[in-house]
């Protein structure tokens, strides 16, 4: 049995998958699974309302304290949401899925991420202007995009590693 990243051998984890735990742990707590192991609708909207907004707030602090999200502690915290989002399977394949406008609120893949903060933050309507008007983002909403991209980079990497992990690995 070899492990997987959430520390679980690959049995564990394809048990989990078949239905055979009744339980997943997550940084957030056990949430119920179904026989197929998949979480309720509802409970995978939660969870991923959760883990978005502790990436809102760490973006925020590290904002605050005018530190870059590449250094610890931010990373260290930013990598345990993104293994949180992993475990409770909320960051889709992008091989498997396009690129959309949809606002799913369980996609959490650095688009997914993006597409959900800039919304929240106003970025989305910012960057719209500004190009119609052919003028600079304002400073602040330049910061907080840039912010946003140091996110969605380390989280594309993540998913990146993650996902080729067994080629290197067996």
């Amino acid at each position: 049995m070899a492990p997987c990243r959430t520390g679980r051998s690959v049995d564990d984890r394809e048990e989990s998958r078949a239905g055979h735990r009744p339980q997943e742990n997550t940084a957030h707590g056990c949430f119920s699974m179904t026989q197929s192991g998949q979480s309720s609708p509802e409970v995978r909207k939660s969870v991923a309302a959760d883990i978005l907004s502790g990436i809102e707030a760490l973006v925020n602090e590290a904002r605050q304290d005018t530190k870059p999200l590449e250094i610890d502690p931010y990373r260290s915290r930013l990598f345990e949401l993104f293994v949180t989002a992993d475990g409770a399977r909320l960051i889709p394949d992008d091989r498997e899925t396009g690129l959309s406008d949809e606002d799913d609120p369980t996609d959490l893949s650095a688009d997914g991420i993006c597409r959900s903060l800039a919304r929240r933050w106003g970025l989305d309507m910012a960057a719209r202007e500004s190009a119609a008007e052919q003028s600079r983002l304002p400073p602040d909403q330049l910061h907080q995009m840039r912010l946003l991209w140091s996110v969605m980079r380390m989280w594309m990497e993540w998913s990146y590693a993650w996902r080729r992990w067994n080629e290197f690995h067996h």
